[in-house]
């Protein structure tokens, strides 16, 4: 069986110049870690991150219709986004199940940025273009026309206001506008995947490498790091985000996820998964699918992804995520429970690590927030 070499990002030689730990991560050759894994988390939820995000999938839909494709393909209200603004919503198969998680941008009244997940890409790319037709719009792959580059942390405003006269103030959570970094054309958005404040630098790959130096200089001060994808996976378990593979799937709808508020049944017109995302709707309501949770230990045992959860014998649930939390000083996981299970407090919780059922306490997610 033959393999497909590794893609590689515009920064791959400056993750090998700083001694990063490198990973096959969906396909691409990614930086998992630069040093302890610890130290970068903890410098994102106190100072400042630097994360090469170039994996992630960027489609470009435009034309006329690109808001009535939008608002058939994917289960959220696209059109109702204004230019400038983001959305969080999914795109699922016409079963109900979840193909991908996504974030879309409205950069113009005729153009959206569709970003997708790095393992996901191609057949959220495929599954756009089917969708297509018979509207008059054009879905365009251009995952080798961006690097994304993330801030992330406290600090972050401060670096990257010393570098823009773009408008950070009156940038809003989920926004995005064109500006210019440290001279270099970006989008530049404000989502995130780790629970702080922070940005997105969307550029040209032969801009990424100047973009980082710069960045990297503006931060030292104040203390940014390099991080890999390891300490970006306990900042969203922490932050209690979902990730796709875990604990989003085909095999779910969003309303078996707990993310039932971002299908949109009330938008005009039809969109796919419509007829199935109703009866889901109809099932949840009746009887509550297993709750998404988080669970903290009181021991010291680490819960991995498939491990069961149990009470009085029985399994009530699965791991989706689990790893130490540095915030926390604890393991932490999210698991999907029987609702039966899912209130925070319930006792005689406990998760079957290698045959041993370890005491764990149901809590409400997420386990971190930042202070406004």
């Amino acid at each position: 069986m033959s393999s497909s070499p590794l893609r590689h990002t515009a920064l791959d030689a400056l993750h090998r110049s700083l001694g990063a730990t490198m990973t096959d991560f969906a396909g691409w050759d990614m930086p998992l870690r630069y040093g302890s894994e610890r130290d970068e988390h903890v410098a994102v939820r106190t100072r400042a991150g630097l994360f090469d995000l170039s994996h992630m999938g960027e489609i470009t839909v435009t034309g006329p219709q690109a808001d009535r494709l939008l608002n058939h393909a994917l289960v959220g209200n696209i059109a109702s986004v204004d230019v400038g603004r983001a959305r969080y919503t999914m795109i699922c198969r016409a079963d109900g199940g979840i193909l991908d998680d996504l974030i879309v941008y409205r950069l113009g009244e005729q153009e959206y940025l569709v970003v997708a997940n790095a393992s996901n890409a191609q057949v959220v790319l495929d599954a756009l273009a089917e969708r297509s037709a018979g509207f008059d719009a054009e879905v365009r792959d251009d995952r080798d026309n961006y690097a994304l580059i993330a801030v992330q942390g406290p600090e972050s405003p401060g670096i990257l206001k010393s570098l823009t006269d773009a408008d950070l103030d009156g940038l809003k959570y989920y926004a995005g506008l064109p500006g210019t970094v440290a001279g270099v054309p970006a989008l530049i958005a404000r989502t995130g995947y780790t629970g702080e404040d922070g940005f997105e630098l969307f550029v040209a790959p032969s801009d990424a490498e100047k973009l980082w130096q710069a960045l990297t200089e503006a931060g030292a001060p104040v203390g940014l790091v390099p991080c890999g994808l390891s300490c970006r996976d306990t900042l969203r378990l922490e932050a209690g985000m979902p990730l796709y593979g875990h604990e989003l799937s085909t095999s779910l709808t969003p309303f078996d996820a707990g993310l039932g508020r971002v299908v949109k049944f009330e938008k005009e017109g039809d969109f796919v998964g419509r007829a199935a995302l109703q009866e889901a709707a109809e099932r949840a309501e009746k009887n509550p699918p297993r709750v998404l949770v988080g669970l903290v230990a009181e021991g010291r045992r680490v819960p991995r992804a498939g491990y069961a959860v149990v009470s009085g014998g029985e399994v009530i649930g699965e791991v989706t995520s689990g790893a130490p939390s540095p915030t926390l000083g604890k393991p932490i996981a999210m698991a999907y429970v029987d609702a039966a299970h899912s209130a925070p407090g319930t006792p005689g919780v406990g998760v079957d690590i290698r045959g041993s059922h370890e005491p764990y306490e149901v809590v409400a997610l997420p386990f971190y927030k930042r202070q406004k």
